[in-house]
């Protein structure tokens, strides 16, 4: 692998905890409104092009819509988190992992397989993305941060993509994390305000909740159950109101 894939690949290793990168950071910038207008979407690149419109056709609204918000909101979160691992970011390695992170919930791979939804999505995404012609090291990436996404922990170590989309899926989801105070407020209001009206959540919480709550009881067994109380936390989120 070469140093420019590490890089622009998301593969360079960070914490686990994001209340640890939190604290190494310590007081958080007041951050600059942002736009999706201000925000390159690499729409013009044809694997990307490739990917948003294999996803859009099997995934649910709320999920793509989900799927968008979380590419910008991981945007700035990386900008104010880990400035130096998100400017080497590649915004179509990003792009990617954003519309496929949930890949796992289309009808098509939900109710198929007795795998956990982001596990299986793994799988799914890598199939996706040889077939779009991504490289290796690419899709690698994309799977990797995609399996992990579910992941938080204390110990150990991450790839940067991976921690990103962790972060930005729980701001999402259900706008805080851990005691970190200062974690709905790592976006500016205005910033929330456009995002959330140019992809709105339609039933977002709600409807992911339910996920949650049909995957934990086919499959008791699933990889979700990580995160306790975790379709509660989601209905309870008020950030995005």
């Amino acid at each position: 692998m070469s140093a420019n894939e590490t890089k622009t690949n998301g593969w360079t290793a960070v914490p686990v905890s994001g209340k640890q990168i939190f604290q190494t950071r310590g007081d958080i910038s007041t951050p600059t409104p942002v736009t999706v207008a201000d925000v390159y979407f690499p729409s013009d690149v044809a694997l990307v092009a490739d990917a948003q419109a294999f996803v859009k056709k099997r995934l649910s609204p709320e999920a793509f819509n989900h799927s968008m918000r979380v590419f910008y909101w991981g945007y700035v979160i990386g900008k104010q988190l880990l400035p130096e691992y998100a400017a080497e970011l590649s915004p179509v390695t990003w792009a990617l992992t954003c519309l496929l992170h949930d890949i796992g919930t289309a009808e098509d791979y939900f109710t198929s397989t007795r795998m956990s939804f982001d596990i299986h999505g793994d799988i799914k995404a890598m199939e996706i993305l040889r077939d779009l012609g991504s490289t290796k090291n690419q899709a690698e990436a994309v799977a990797e941060a995609i399996i992990h996404h579910e992941d938080m922990g204390v110990d150990g170590t991450t790839i940067f993509m991976g921690q990103l989309i962790q972060l930005a899926t729980l701001y999402d989801n259900v706008g805080k994390y851990e005691s970190v105070d200062s974690f709905g407020d790592i976006t500016h209001e205005t910033t929330r305000d456009n995002i959330n009206k140019t992809y709105p959540s339609i039933r977002r919480c709600p409807w992911f909740a339910e996920i949650v709550r049909k995957e934990e009881g086919d499959k008791p067994w699933c990889h979700t159950t990580h995160i306790p109380n975790f379709d509660k936390e989601m209905e309870a989120n008020t950030l995005h109101e």
